[in-house]
């Protein structure tokens, strides 16, 4: 209690978030460990729980912390709003986190995560209120951000009524789920994440080679969400457009890498090792991501992309920790937040990297068993129960160095 009150209201926000995402990773380990030894607590429950904290405790409010301090001048900042609007934020996730693992989708856990959506609302509406009036190229990535997280929440918005008329089996309910998830995943997420890491380097920036990046992103964003759709709605049409869509995404990578004036200098200034650790998981994950995308492309790829579940989880954690999160770590250690120099930190961080990759591997490998009718892997369960075990332990020892940082530089 004595070190949370030496600190300022704003970097408790950054603890809070590093502990929801500590919290998401232990549901995800009891989970795994399930399987292994049977608890006492519903699996598809814990599901709910594990995936509300991951995305709105970890992911939306570690974003939220970065763009007040990037993107929002120091005087509009310091307004009492921000805070009393993540405590708020943060009470919806605390609601979920209890309500989930104990009743599923029911009366309580809808009410915060409606909650949740209704703030994020409030948000955007501040955030767009209080910008800075500087279009820069990074401001037009993350009014891109906002706006695909509202776009996504008509996915949410449309559940009732489908539940009401076709029911929770029908391709209406899921097309709103996966309209929800891609708007979010590959809009408001990945879109903020690029805007903060771009901040990071500004003057790097070729503004016209960052345009051509900006326009094919934004509509390879909007013609991908056809691949979800097609699982539900079969169109030759949809997979046509999904297939322009990615190669559209490819190009603007492609240009993404091009619009850095001095590539290799990124990394060479003022970067501490674990930041280029970190952001160098996050870029090859991105990469890794775009080359899953380019393989289900394969009409039989594509049909066992969303029925194994090993794959689906290996995907949705490529983007959530390999892409979010390794470039929040990298923004957060750049800016001393969370201190190279701490032991616990550099051991923290290398459990978490090859508790990543170890699991991913194990997931991966394992969906493409079940893809050739192999069966299981010996002693899967085990091994992805023992490295999540990495995962768990690297957050907390990140955890603890952010107690030990006496130097912390994001925000003042």
């Amino acid at each position: 209690m004595k070190i949370l009150s030496k600190m300022s209201s704003q970097k408790i926000w950054v603890v809070c978030c590093l502990l929801n995402f500590l919290t998401a990773s232990i549901m995800g380990l009891l989970m795994r460990y399930s399987y292994l030894f049977p608890l006492n607590i519903n699996y598809v429950f814990m599901l709910h729980a594990h995936s509300h904290v991951a995305m709105l405790g970890w992911a939306y409010l570690m974003i939220y912390v970065l763009i007040v301090r990037f993107f929002i001048p120091k005087d509009k900042s310091q307004k009492p709003i921000y805070n009393i609007l993540f405590w708020l934020t943060e009470f919806s996730v605390i609601g979920m986190m209890i309500a989930f693992p104990i009743q599923g989708y029911a009366l309580f856990s809808i009410l915060f995560s409606t909650m949740h959506i209704l703030l994020s609302y409030v948000f955007c509406w501040i955030t767009w209120r209080d910008f800075s009036k500087e279009k820069t190229e990074t401001q037009r990535l993350l009014v891109s951000a906002i706006l695909f997280m509202i776009l996504s929440t008509f996915g949410v918005w449309c559940l009732g009524p489908a539940i009401n008329m076709l029911g929770k089996q029908s391709a209406f309910y899921q097309i709103a789920i996966q309209f929800f998830l891609h708007f979010q995943f590959n809009g408001w997420f990945l879109f903020a994440v690029l805007a903060l890491f771009l901040k990071q380097f500004e003057d790097e920036i070729d503004k016209k080679k960052f345009k051509i990046f900006f326009t094919l992103l934004i509509i390879a964003t909007f013609l991908t969400v056809a691949f979800p759709v097609s699982w539900y709605l079969k169109n030759g049409l949809l997979s046509l457009i999904n297939s322009i869509g990615v190669i559209i995404q490819i190009i603007a990578f492609v240009y993404c890498c091009k619009m850095f004036k001095s590539p290799i200098s990124i990394f060479k200034f003022n970067l501490d090792n674990s930041a280029k650790a970190v952001y160098r998981l996050a870029i090859c994950s991105v990469f890794l991501k775009i080359g899953i995308q380019l393989l289900v492309l394969i009409p039989d790829l594509n049909e066992v992309s969303h029925q194994i579940r090993n794959l689906i989880i290996g995907f949705v954690h490529l983007t959530t920790l390999g892409i979010i999160t390794g470039f929040l770590f990298g923004i957060l250690i750049q800016n001393n937040v969370l201190s190279g120099k701490s032991v616990f930190l550099r051991v923290g961080i290398k459990f978490f990297i090859l508790g990543y990759i170890a699991t991913e591997l194990l997931l991966f490998l394992q969906g493409i068993f079940f893809y050739l009718k192999k069966g299981i892997i010996s002693y899967y369960s085990e091994s992805i129960f023992l490295m999540s075990i990495l995962i768990v332990s690297g957050l907390i020892l990140i955890t603890i160095s952010l107690f030990k940082n006496k130097k912390q530089g994001l925000i003042n």
